[in-house]
This record gives C-alpha cells, structure tokens and sequence, in this order.
C-alpha cells in the first residue's frame, strides 16, 4: 500500500467517526439539527429506533435511489452508510444535554465546525461519495436540473418531512444552512489527497 492510499484510509475513517460524532454534539445541543438530522430525529422518535440506527437505515434507502440513476458507490459510501450512524450513538453516550444556552451555543458550533473539518477529511480521501451527496449529483446529471435546485429541493423535502414527524427544527437548522457549505469550502482544500502523477482524476467526491 502507498503513502497515499495509506492516508487516503485513514482520513476516510478518521472523518466518518467524526462526522457521526459531530451530529451527536449539535443534537445534545438542542439548537435545531441539519435537515436530515430532522428526518433522523423524526424518524428515530416514531418507530422508536435509536437515532444512529435510523441515520444508518436512511442512508441506506438513499442508496438504493441510486440504482434507477445508474450510480456508483464506492468504499467511501459504504463507510458513511455503515459507520456514521454507529459512531453518532457513541457521541451521543458520551456527551450530556447542557443546561445553560451559552454552553448549548458552544457546543453547537463546535459541532458544525467538526462537522466541517470531518466532511473535509471524509470527502477529500476521493474514495466516493456519500448517500445523500450521491442522490444529489444523480439527480442533476439525469435531469439536467442545476445543481442548487436539486440540493434545495431535497433538503427542503427531508426537512418538512422530519418535521412532520416530529424531528427539531431551531435556529441551528438555519445556522447550519447558511453556515455550512462556506466551512466545508474552506476543509476540503486543507485535507483533500492529492492525485497520483498520472492518475485519472476522481469526479466522485461531492
């Protein structure tokens, strides 16, 4: 194994765990999750699922829409599918509920920027993309719609749908719309592997 598909390794399962880790920090905080988080969260609530399992259970429905938009996995996706849910229940064994706001606040930023630097880690190993980010760019390259109204509409439809299920909606849903595609952009090039000399670039890792 080389250098770089050592570290390639090591960042996919690094930034998975941490990924998992930092949903369960903003879920303790109680200030509103990610859209999908709400659709855990609701979903968790209503089939009495733990929440790490129910993220597990959705990512993989996600990837079945990837067949009928002919995509393919990699080992990256089925990391994501498999470990993100097991490594968010263990974040949420550890860590408390805060009592005071200004600790919620803290330990809800704190989980957005982790999230951010774990996306970094797990989108810049090139080792394919996951579920959801999948279902995204599927649906723009079958469709031809622009990829920000695909993004919107997805995230705007497991939204509503969490929230119908009783998922949490909060200032940290919007905090983390604005917030978080600006954080990711800033991650990706600090931990993003570089390309073999000669290798044929990797278009799946959004």
């Amino acid at each position: 194994m080389t250098f770089l598909g050592a570290r390639r390794g090591l960042q996919l399962m690094i930034g998975v765990f941490l990924y998992g880790f930092s949903l369960a920090m903003m879920i303790r905080a109680t200030l509103g999750v990610s859209p999908w988080d709400v659709l855990g969260q609701g979903g968790s609530l209503r089939t009495g699922i733990p929440f790490g399992f129910m993220t597990n259970i959705i990512g993989l429905i996600v990837l079945l829409l990837w067949i009928p938009l002919r995509q393919r996995p990699g080992v990256g996706t089925v990391f994501n599918v498999l470990l993100v849910g097991p490594s968010a229940e263990v974040g949420l064994a550890i860590l408390t509920e805060p009592d005071r706001l200004w600790a919620r606040i803290l330990l809800f930023t704190g989980g957005l920027v982790l999230l951010a630097v774990a996306s970094g880690l797990y989108i810049g190993a090139r080792l394919g993309p996951g579920p959801r980010d999948g279902l995204m760019t599927g649906l723009h390259t079958r469709f031809g719609l622009p990829i920000w109204l695909v993004r919107t509409a997805i995230e705007g439809t497991v939204l509503v749908l969490g929230w119908l299920l009783g998922g949490s909606v909060g200032l940290g849903t919007v905090a983390f719309a604005l917030l978080i595609g600006p954080l990711i952009n800033i991650a990706l090039p600090i931990f993003r592997v570089p390309e073999r000399p000669g290798a044929r670039p990797n278009a799946a890792v959004a």
